[in-house]
């Protein structure tokens, strides 16, 4: 008998449609190969999710009586790398990949050479362009809607400024002076939740000046020499810090610690992620609100994904999928008030 490898490079393109039962074929002994493709593992919310999709990788082999491999492998931000990588899992019959691309606009390049092998393909956290991931059937993605976390951060800082007007608008003149710590120059999570935070204050008639923004990568050192820089150049005239990221505020908490600011003195600083780190700061007060990126949703969708692919199974019976294509995880607001919700249980 040919292997699945040999046995779908022979088919023609009109048998498509059956390679998932090729698929399943294979995945039905005992063990699911799945091989998973980080843009970069140092970030701290996509180690938390890879966490995630480890334990629940371990969970759902109890369930369904299988043995399920995780190859997970790091792209440290190169497409180039992540490319051949891919190769790799392709090279070496894996059931399925999973791809957390480094560049969403390369993502046809790795569908066409997945559609060529006949391994399905889900993307996750940063999502391909819709038209790239329609080149072919078995292409998906999972995640969480990144204008959604935009509005959930600009209501954190709406109702903050209701509650207690004077914390939030510290000088008084009616405006909320703030700057904008970005992510990846380009990236749609970047530009979705940095105008969607803004753009729910305004149509909420609050009068919004910006001081400054740039881009710190999503990470925390290069957030903190920005943060560093606008209090030298800005002062005390800063009363709101918006980050695209946990990693990106905790890094303006850094400086402002440093500066010799303390919690009730340093700008009104919110992020996204809810990673434990931030939960952390939220506890200790110098973060004052996160959104939660669902990173345990994701990955149980995920590898729901992946095994019901695996075994030739309509995935669409196992993920809500939105188009055939998209399985969303919703965000929630973070604040003190709900924070024991999020807190890992005492052990």
């Amino acid at each position: 008998m040919l292997s699945k490898g040999k046995y779908t490079r022979i088919l023609p393109l009109l048998f498509l449609p059956l390679l998932l039962v090729a698929c399943g074929q294979k995945a039905d002994s005992d063990t699911i190969r799945i091989g998973v493709a980080l843009y970069l593992q140092d970030d701290t919310f996509i180690s938390t999710l890879t966490q995630s999709l480890q334990q629940t990788a371990l969970e759902e082999e109890q369930t369904l009586g299988v043995k399920i491999n995780l190859n997970i492998v790091d792209g440290r931000g190169s497409q180039t790398a992540q490319n051949e990588q891919v190769d790799q899992f392709l090279d070496r019959d894996y059931d399925v990949i999973c791809v957390n691309i480094v560049d969403r606009t390369a993502a046809a390049v790795i569908i066409d050479k997945a559609q060529g092998a006949g391994v399905p393909v889900v993307f996750f956290n940063r999502e391909p362009v819709e038209e790239d991931l329609n080149r072919w059937k078995y292409a998906y993605y999972v995640g969480t809607r990144a204008s959604e976390a935009g509005q959930i951060q600009g209501n954190l800082v709406l109702d903050a400024g209701r509650a207690d007007p004077a914390a939030i608008d510290r000088n008084g003149d009616g405006v909320l002076q703030y700057v904008m710590l970005e992510g990846e120059p380009g990236h749609q999570d970047t530009l979705l939740r940095t105008e969607h935070s803004i753009r729910t204050l305004t149509a909420a008639g609050v009068a919004m000046e910006k001081l400054s923004n740039n881009s710190a990568n999503w990470q925390r050192g290069p957030a903190k020499l920005r943060m560093q820089q606008w209090l030298d150049e800005l002062g005390n005239s800063i009363e709101v810090v918006f980050a695209n990221n946990d990693d990106m505020a905790l890094g303006a908490i850094d400086a402002c610690l440093e500066a010799g600011l303390e919690a009730e003195t340093m700008p009104f600083v919110v992020g996204v992620d809810a990673t434990p780190p931030a939960l952390k700061a939220l506890e200790e007060g110098t973060l004052r609100g996160t959104v939660l990126n669902d990173e345990a949703g994701q990955a149980a969708d995920i590898l729901a994904l992946c095994c019901a692919l695996a075994r030739g199974e309509d995935p669409q019976n196992t993920v809500t999928l939105e188009g055939g294509k998209y399985a969303w995880r919703e965000h929630t607001a973070v604040t003190e008030e709900n924070l024991a919700e999020f807190l890992p249980a005492e052990p």
